[in-house]
């Protein structure tokens, strides 16, 4: 099978995307299939210039926005853009599917769904309506509390202090509303600490939520298909489970599946379901949850095109499932194929 995948970008994600994106190149070339690398900053990537960018590997922190500015500079200065005729891109016109491997900015917000759409390529994960719902957090906790899905109570930048404090208490957490990899947000425990929390935020979008902290375990719920995956709790070094802990080796302990009651388990599995069909995602994503000592839960967010590195949870809720890595890449290239307009014309 011809396959593309689109790894890169010019989100504060770039990092995360490389790396998930050589593995999941690595995973399908093992499987057989000709695979074409494809970054949306720069196009098809020669075999130089991938070996490179695979040497450099992941930082502990997020590029910075200085070097995100440069690289979509450099890309609307002359280098093409996917967004600049898709379908002419070699590699990518006459691919049986393409795999997203992105994360974050256009690559996870609907943007490039909406262009495979129009230019009729099957793509994994979900369409660009479920993409766009589920970037937007404030829209998304919206949808959650339409269905039954329990999620901590929220405001809107800007708001002061006082109602920050009447309505929701402190702590809070600060974050941009739509951005992924904790990128952008603070803990905020004290009125004098919030308006800089909401200024860093603004660097990386133009909404900001403040939401209210939720002390408790950290544990997240794959969905693949039509099956909620086994439950897994991270252990992060920090507070929370911000960037360095994500991407940093040693920085997190992850246990698949979590210990937990059987029938708080499921209940996390169930409320994974409500969520990720409450934003009509499909293919898979991964569900996020702060679980209380009272063993109530809040879901964080839901992430449409979850990081598939050596230390992501996906991959890990996968395998505890039954599923080796190259068989779980498989499965999402399965489902996205199962919603072609060809799969669709033969009834599937």
């Amino acid at each position: 099978m011809d396959i593309a995948v689109f790894l890169g970008g010019t989100s504060a994600e770039r990092d995360v995307s490389l790396a998930s994106g050589f593995r999941i190149i690595d995973a399908l070339r093992s499987a057989g299939h000709q695979v074409t690398p494809v970054d949306p900053a720069t196009g098809v990537l020669p075999e130089g210039v991938e070996a490179v960018l695979r040497a450099a590997g992941m930082k502990r922190e997020p590029p910075s926005l200085d070097e995100l500015k440069r690289l979509a500079s450099d890309t609307s200065g002359g280098n093409r853009s996917i967004l600049d005729g898709l379908t002419s891109l070699h590699g990518v016109r006459d691919a049986d599917v393409v795999f997203l491997g992105l994360h974050g900015g256009h690559g996870e917000d609907g943007t490039i769904q909406a262009v495979l759409d129009l230019a009729g390529l099957p793509y994994t994960g979900s369409g660009h309506l479920g993409s766009a719902l589920a970037m937007d957090k404030d829209l998304s906790k919206t949808l959650f509390r339409a269905a039954g899905v329990e999620t901590a109570d929220w405001l809107m930048a800007p708001v002061g202090t006082e109602v920050v404090a009447t309505t929701l208490g402190w702590p809070v957490v600060v974050k941009p509303s739509k951005q992924g990899s904790t990128v952008g947000l603070s803990v905020v425990r004290e009125p004098g600490a919030l308006q800089a929390a909401i200024r860093e935020a603004l660097l990386y979008d133009d909404e900001v939520m403040i939401e209210r902290f939720v002390a408790g375990r950290e544990l997240t719920v794959g969905v693949l298909g039509d099956q909620a995956l086994p439950v897994g709790e991270i252990f992060p070094r920090h507070e929370i489970y911000d960037y360095e802990c994500k991407y940093t080796a040693g920085m997190a302990r992850e246990e698949f599946p979590a210990k937990l009651p059987a029938a708080v388990a499921e209940r996390l599995q169930r409320q994974a379901l409500l969520a990720f069909r409450a934003l009509k995602l499909r293919g898979y994503a991964r569900v996020d949850f702060r679980l209380t000592a009272a063993m109530e839960s809040s879901c964080l967010e839901v992430n449409t095109l979850p990081g598939v590195t050596e230390l992501s949870l996906f991959p890990q809720a996968a395998a505890a499932a039954g599923m080796s890595f190259v068989a779980m890449c498989e499965r999402i290239v399965e489902l996205a194929l199962d919603r072609s307009p060809e799969a669709e014309a033969r009834g599937g």
